[in-house]
């Protein structure tokens, strides 16, 4: 796997706060941007570290009419964003209605939050087990256009089967057993890779570590990143 597909979530309310992160671990360049920094810190923000070097993920998980996630799938193409998540559930005008707007950045579908398990679909109506509903969003997906999908370590080795040219994007990893906090289908960042993840998502283990650049040498070190 490429450094290129390491992503370091920038999960902090503070600008500041990111931007030395950002510091402490050059000169990796790809970094997640989601919903709480987003919003505190705006769209200029991205536009900003996208122009200065940085591989921005946008990780807005858009699910909305189709026509609003076009638009906002543009803008974020426009800020210079490399990749953007949409909701599988948004169902396939959405999806497709995200490839047409996407140009040469990567849109991918989150199939099942990674803080989910059956127990907790179930009370949403899912009587399956939780691989054979991933299975379908990403198959959904899949048809409608996208680049790939988000899912957990447990079912990237069956997507890989399914769709071995997709971008398979795996959240939840943690470098210790034992540290899940509010996640629940995790794994470590090098049983990803050998599952079939072409992306990580890599964030407190990093950034909340008091020798940030050296625990982020020790996991591409360990996933073989060239």
């Amino acid at each position: 796997m490429s450094a290129s597909r390491l992503w370091v979530a920038l999960d902090t309310p503070s600008l500041a706060t990111a931007e030395a992160w950002i510091r402490a671990l050059w000169p990796h360049r790809h970094y997640k941007v989601g919903l709480e920094l987003f919003t505190r810190a705006g769209p200029e923000a991205v536009a900003r570290w996208a122009r200065e070097g940085c591989a921005i993920f946008l990780d807005l998980k858009l699910h909305d009419i189709p026509h609003t996630v076009a638009g906002a799938v543009a803008a974020a193409r426009e800020l210079g964003a490399e990749m953007v998540t949409v909701h599988a559930s948004g169902g396939p005008a959405m999806l497709e209605a995200a490839a047409q707007a996407k140009g040469a950045m990567a849109v991918v579908a989150v199939t099942v939050l990674t803080s989910l398990e059956g127990r907790d679909l179930a009370r949403l109506g899912w009587s399956g087990e939780t691989a054979e509903l991933v299975r379908r969003w990403a198959e959904l997906a899949h048809s409608c256009g996208v680049d790939g999908v988000v899912c957990s370590a447990h079912e990237v080795a069956d997507l890989r089967q399914i769709w071995p040219e997709s971008r398979r994007v795996v959240p939840g990893l943690r470098l210790l057993a034992g540290t899940e906090a509010d996640q629940k289908r995790v794994a470590t960042p090098w049983a990803a890779v050998q599952a079939g993840a072409t992306d990580l998502v890599v964030g407190r283990a990093v950034t909340q570590d008091p020798e940030p650049a050296r625990r982020l040498a020790e996991v591409l070190q360990a996933i073989g990143a060239r």
